[in-house]
């Protein structure tokens, strides 16, 4: 898979390449790394929710928490309005005025990008599958975190196999970590076996290893393969770290095509419907609604942000 705008792909991963920077989306059925990596050049949107602040080792955005924060920064004279519990009593002893303790409301929050590339995901009717949907959308999460100097670290949740990526601050952890997904993606077929629900659960439970407090998790996936498992690992992962929630879909998924008969198959058995039938396709968007409005409830009870990205759409670009 390439830029459409491109016509070799050398030209895409040239930073000056404006074509490659600017292009909507990437698109097709597969992801080559050479797509992710030129995703790092892409402009970011106009729209900037963070606060920048200066540092070495902790990350470029205020801390969401309320409070004192937990990082010391000063102690200066006692201003009116100051909390009068974080007076430094042993310098307002020693100096006979009144000195309070200023502390600092930032901290390191290392970013987790979990990619689903699991079989579910290999799936599409406009521009491109979800699983480069998926991909595109993990990989400028990566950048962008990265951009803001933050670690960036992931994991890749693949038919046969898991890749994990311990967070570092380096454009090579954020290429390896990309090489995997660009991999396991390419690794999909309609002839690949559905991943082993007992396996899918266990490759989620090495992100609560991974990331036990003070990370920012974003999840990215459709959601349907060990839809049980993922609610049983998302409060455990909200309750002490900032989570996001992306559900990847497809339009096909949510209304079926206009009325005709069509054939449908898994690979081993063939079934034949009717379109046009109006229960069917009540019943049928219906169940798209649940699904979601389900996602967004479990978010809701948790605290963690919910994001909804369709094949079709650029909702990918505005993202962080």
């Amino acid at each position: 898979m390439r830029w459409t705008p491109c016509s070799s792909k050398s030209r895409c991963l040239d930073s000056n390449c404006s074509a490659a920077v600017n292009a909507p989306v990437l698109t097709g059925a597969y992801v080559e790394l050479s797509d992710l990596l030129a995703l790092r050049h892409r402009r970011a949107p106009s729209r900037q929710r963070t606060n920048l602040r200066r540092g070495l080792q902790a990350g470029s955005r205020l801390s969401k928490l309320r409070g004192r924060g937990v990082d010391f920064s000063e102690v200066r004279l006692y201003q009116p309005g100051d909390d009068v519990r974080s007076i430094e009593w042993r310098v307002t002893a020693r100096k006979n005025k009144p000195h309070t303790k200023v502390f600092r409301e930032e901290r390191e929050r290392p970013t987790l990008v979990v990619i689903d590339q699991s079989q579910s995901l290999f799936f599409g009717s406009r521009v491109r599958l979800k699983s480069v949907a998926a991909a595109e959308f993990g990989a400028n999460a990566a950048w962008r975190a990265l951009a803001h100097n933050d670690r960036v670290g992931g994991l890749v949740l693949g038919n046969e196999r898991t890749p994990v990526h311990k967070p570092l601050r380096s454009v090579r952890g954020v290429a390896r970590l990309l090489a995997d997904l660009a991999k396991q993606n390419q690794a999909l077929s309609r002839h690949t076996r559905l991943l082993n629900p007992a396996g899918y659960r266990d490759s989620l439970q090495r992100i609560r290893r991974l990331a036990p407090n003070s990370f920012r998790i974003v999840l990215i996936s459709d959601f349907l393969t060990g839809a049980q498992a993922w609610r049983d690992v998302v409060p455990n992962l909200a309750r002490h770290n900032e989570l996001t929630l992306v559900r990847i879909a497809d339009p096909l998924e949510r209304a079926l095509p206009k009325a005709e008969r069509y054939s449908i198959t898994d690979g081993s058995e063939r079934w034949q419907f009717h379109s046009g039938n109006r229960r069917l396709r009540t019943a049928y968007a219906d169940q798209f609604e649940q699904r979601d409005e389900a996602l967004k409830s479990l978010c809701a009870n948790h605290a963690a942000r919910y994001i909804a990205v369709m094949t079709d759409d650029d909702a990918a670009r505005e993202f962080l």
